[in-house]
């Protein structure tokens, strides 16, 4: 997309999140607050397009703030009746890479709520794709209730033994509340990596 066409719609933030409808009610609060500032700032939604879960949550609260919202989801989950009827637009494609890629591209910053193994794949590939110099667009980890704690700590592992090189701790920052991860979507500047040793790691 050109400068002047994304200048023509409004900031887009993608947010992977769950579908799973067994998780704690907290974690719905937290994304239906997020959904809600996200509508609040006058920003689009980008969202897997599912009705149940986090997702659910996170849609209809930006919808009932005055948001718009767009799912890009599966052509098969759509067959299966789990997408969300109300959404402004909707999006479907024949595979999860596919899926992927137009979360991917659709969005100019990202938030990860918590979730299980899709939401976790998608955030460390839009993280990998930021490492490599792909993206420069802010990338914010929700870190409701301590849930994303173990990643972080394994993050922080992998740069303590250089199998991330140091200077890539500026790929992303670590919100614990909706409105923290709006602030820091907000303040967070484009990222340019440093010239870096091919040696030193952090390209797989």
């Amino acid at each position: 997309m050109s400068a002047f066409a994304a200048q023509q719609r409004a900031f887009r933030v993608t947010v992977y999140a769950s579908s799973s409808e067994r998780v704690d009610a907290s974690y719905m609060t937290v994304a239906a607050e997020l959904g809600r500032r996200i509508a609040e700032r006058g920003w689009e939604l980008v969202w897997g397009g599912g009705r149940f879960g986090l997702m659910g949550a996170l849609s209809r609260a930006a919808r009932q703030a005055g948001g718009r919202t767009l799912g890009i989801i599966l052509q098969d989950f759509i067959d299966k009746n789990v997408h969300c009827t109300a959404s402004h637009r909707m999006e479907s494609v024949a595979d999860m890479r596919s899926r992927k890629q137009g979360l991917d591209e659709a969005g100019d910053a990202f938030i990860a709520l918590p979730g299980g193994l899709g939401t976790l794949e998608e955030l460390l590939e839009v993280l990998s794709f930021k490492q490599l110099g792909l993206h420069d667009k802010p990338i914010v980890i929700l870190d409701a209730r301590g849930y994303w704690r173990p990643l972080l700590d394994m993050l922080d592992k992998a740069f303590a033994e250089g199998f991330i090189q140091p200077h890539f701790r500026g790929l992303y920052t670590v919100a614990e509340t909706a409105a923290q991860a709006i602030q820091q979507v907000e303040n967070t500047a484009p990222w340019r990596p440093l010239m870096q040793d091919p040696r030193g790691g952090g390209t797989s």
